[in-house]
């Protein structure tokens, strides 16, 4: 569990960071999501997702 709240914590210090170095940058970029197909935002998250499962499993294998 305590694995999972770090690396949420490291997620929330990302996002935050690109945020306050990149602000309207990051406008930019949600106004150009709204325009991509849910299915194309669906299958790019789902590949993240496995890329993420993937990197985990080498690390801690």
């Amino acid at each position: 569990m305590d694995d999972l709240l770090t690396a949420l914590a490291l997620l929330l210090v990302l996002e935050g960071l690109l945020y306050a170095a990149f602000p309207d940058g990051m406008k930019r970029m949600i106004a150009q999501l709204l325009e991509v197909p849910g299915h194309a935002l669906r299958a790019a998250g789902l590949a993240a997702a496995v890329v993420g499962i993937a990197c985990l499993w080498l690390l801690r294998g």
